[in-house]
């Protein structure tokens, strides 16, 4: 090989090195943002969740500190009253009958925007007290398996609830189901929520494709900030299956 050939391979050997580090270049850029953006994306949604979670909260409070010692001061004031006349006092007691209604109702919305129970038992207990109250409510069979301890965030405890409440409004309202199995466990530092039904069923990727629903975008969304994965298994007629992997 002559002098000029050797020059020639060098100069090719430089600038594939150059073409090369250059790809290098863009790959790990476009690697970064990727990541970037991600890291983003997860965080707008923590945002908006938290945002979410504490006007619950607050909506909870009021309703629980304010309106319920209220609507007792009502109550109070109204079987205080000296009535002899017996139409009155029918009206004073279906009043008060009324009254109590609206306490009980104002609790149970209480208790829907943030349980007590979640914040001083805990997840599974907070499920178990939610599948309960359910099924006296709605009739659906409740099934919840859970073995084991779960030491968890409460960010993690507040989003595995909401989606378990979200798959359970899912199954009354959509699914038609008579049964819900629920169950959690945790394995090779992941934990794993799942959930049954024997509803009717429905065709998971078309609808994710043609129209998502905002109860299935809020699964997906809870799933995603908390690093997890959702698996769903459909088919018309054959209930519907949810599988949540999320890393402890």
């Amino acid at each position: 090989m002559d002098t000029a050939e050797q020059i020639f391979y060098q100069r090719l050997q430089i600038i594939v090195a150059i073409v090369g580090i250059i790809l290098l270049y863009f790959v790990v850029t476009i690697i970064r943002y990727q990541r970037r953006s991600l890291r983003l994306h997860k965080e707008r949604i923590q945002a908006e969740i938290d945002t979410l979670e504490n006007e619950r909260k607050r909506i909870a409070s009021d309703l629980h500190d304010e309106l319920g010692p209220l609507l007792s001061a009502v109550k109070l004031q109204i079987n205080s009253l000296d009535i002899e006349d017996p139409g009155d006092q029918g009206v004073i007691q279906k009043s008060s009958t009324h009254i109590d209604t609206i306490i009980q109702k104002l609790r149970e919305i209480s208790n829907n925007l943030m349980p007590n129970t979640l914040i001083r038992k805990g997840l599974r207990k907070a499920i178990e007290e939610f599948a309960e109250s359910s099924q006296q409510t709605y009739g659906l069979q409740v099934k919840f398996i859970c073995e084991q301890e779960l030491h968890l965030s409460q960010h993690k405890q507040i989003n595995l609830y909401r989606i378990t409440q979200e798959i359970f409004h899912n199954t009354i309202k959509h699914a038609k189901a008579t049964i819900l199995i629920i169950k959690i466990l945790i394995e090779d530092n992941r934990l794993l929520l799942m959930t049954a039904d024997n509803g009717k069923g429905f065709d998971y990727f078309a609808k994710l494709k043609d129209n998502p629903g905002l109860g299935l975008r809020n699964l997906q969304s809870r799933a995603e900030v908390m690093g997890g994965e959702l698996s769903c298994q459909s088919d018309l007629g054959k209930g519907t299956m949810y599988t949540f992997e999320i890393p402890v």
